[in-house]
């Protein structure tokens, strides 16, 4: 039977410094690909640290971490790297380069992939539209506010089209408006591409509005509440659909797939 497993821990523990305690311990668990989860806690629980070993920006001192059935332990920096091309993070302090304008922010990863020019501009004025930001193209990172330059870190996220998505506090500074316009990003990113998400946020609301499991980090451990179901319902809340002023997102991801695969076979 084919293993369906995105990212797996066995008795994982995280610390900063040699002689610290841990910050995580004892972490176990599977997440399937195509699951869309929440990840919350109180500040400085570990959630942060644990997309972090997710990513590879941090290792282990001790256990297992296994993403796409491999092993990453023992991995080598190109190896890192190349797995790396399959993810994509967002973290509150966006990680823009101020010295690029926002369209060389979201193209960027396509660039270092080495896809034409040609298409670059048609997936980065798609993916902008789509976030509400298509007339910054040419602005600089440092003239926006903070809410839209979390915009433009998630789009330079999702333009590579990863099998996992880890972000970090996405909806934290922005209005009502677009925090949903990002959440339905994310919903029809699982759906339409099987991309895995895993969402830290502190928002009970937004919680309580999209009905997805939650990995909840308390006293350095790690707990799921709820299961991942395969069959997700559309999150049912009027108060959102009323806010909605966005391009329809199924779509806008009909549209994109299709670029996407074209890109596959450039």
């Amino acid at each position: 039977m084919e293993d369906n497993t995105a990212i797996s821990f066995a008795n994982v523990g995280a610390r900063y410094d040699d002689n610290a305690r841990e910050v995580l311990s004892d972490v176990s668990f599977n997440i399937s690909a195509g699951a869309f989860y929440f990840l919350s806690g109180a500040s400085g629980a570990g959630k942060t640290t644990l997309l972090r070993l997710i990513y590879q920006l941090h290792k282990p001192c001790r256990g297992q971490i296994k993403l796409f059935g491999r092993v990453t332990n023992d991995m080598t920096r190109d190896e890192i790297a190349r797995l790396r091309h399959k993810m994509a993070i967002v973290f509150q302090e966006y990680s823009l380069l101020s010295h690029m304008s926002v369209f060389d922010n979201v193209a960027l990863p396509l660039r270092v992939r080495g896809i034409s020019e040609s298409k670059i501009k048609k997936l980065v004025i798609k993916v902008l539209e789509w976030v509400g930001l298509a007339k910054y193209a040419d602005a600089n990172p440092k003239t926006l506010s903070g809410g839209q330059q979390q915009r433009v870190s998630v789009a330079r996220a999702i333009i590579i089209q990863p099998a996992i998505l880890l972000a970090d506090e996405p909806t934290g500074n922005l209005d009502d408006e677009n925090a949903s316009r990002l959440m339905e990003l994310f919903v029809q990113m699982n759906k339409t591409f099987g991309t895995t998400i895993i969402l830290a946020t502190h928002s009970t609301k937004l919680m309580e509005t999209y009905k997805f499991p939650v990995i909840h980090v308390e006293n350095h451990r790690v707990n799921f509440i709820g299961s991942y179901n395969n069959e997700k319902k559309e999150p049912e809340n009027t108060q959102t659909k009323k806010i909605w002023k966005g391009p329809k997102p199924q779509n806008y991801f009909t549209e994109l797939s299709k670029q996407f695969d074209d890109i596959g076979n450039a």
